[in-house]
């Protein structure tokens, strides 16, 4: 069994894809509040946006580089399928200027809350187009021992990352969720180690 040890099911909406997706929507959602208060240039605000980033290219180099290319073999031969794919690595690099605008005005100054704003409309679109499309896409075609293999090396990558920043002020019932899918000793690590560290960082905190 893997590191993760969960159901397929668990693993896609729990460990990795939709729980990072409202960690994203989340963070977005802080670092515009901290925009429009003129406080961008706060340095748990700038910490917060560098972590931020640092999650969204590790979550598409992870999907790009892992997930995609076993749901391509799986459904090698059908255009309609692979075009879906295709769109999705598209997607994920017309994010990456946008995250560079707003690198940019952080920088140099300029309008933040405008920059943030069109960076979440897009963030919005993928997410929403990889809902609705890839991840019910690769639902239908891979297997509990493929999804295990997504979740060993999602965990063996970034699990002390990635776990205590999707919890961090979820509700608790959501929190109670993500939590329990996870081994018992991931979830003890979590709690002795990895949240401590991560409070001590004050991300987004104004």
């Amino acid at each position: 069994m893997g590191a993760f040890a969960i159901q397929p099911r668990d693993v896609t909406r729990h460990a990795f894809l939709h729980a990072a997706h409202d960690a994203f929507r989340r963070d977005l959602d802080r670092l515009a509040a901290a925009a429009a208060a003129g406080k961008g240039g706060a340095a748990h605000v700038r910490a917060g946006w560098e972590n931020l980033k640092d999650q969204i290219r590790l979550h598409h180099d992870l999907e790009d580089r892992v997930l995609w290319p076993r749901v391509e073999r799986a459904v090698a031969g059908r255009r309609a399928e692979r075009a879906v794919l295709a769109e999705m690595r598209a997607e994920h690099a017309r994010l990456g200027p946008l995250i560079g605008r707003v690198d940019v005005v952080l920088r140099d100054g300029g309008d933040l809350p405008l920059a943030v704003r069109d960076l979440r409309e897009a963030v919005e679109a993928h997410l929403r187009h990889e809902e609705m499309s890839a991840v019910p896409l690769a639902e239908s075609v891979l297997g509990p021992e493929e999804w295990r293999a997504v979740a060993d090396e999602v965990a063996g990558r970034c699990a002390a990352l990635f776990v205590p920043w999707v919890v961090d002020g979820i509700a608790p019932v959501e929190r109670s969720r993500f939590l329990t899918a996870l081994p018992a000793p991931l979830r003890k690590r979590n709690r002795v180690v990895w949240e401590p560290r991560y409070r001590k960082r004050r991300l987004w905190s104004l």
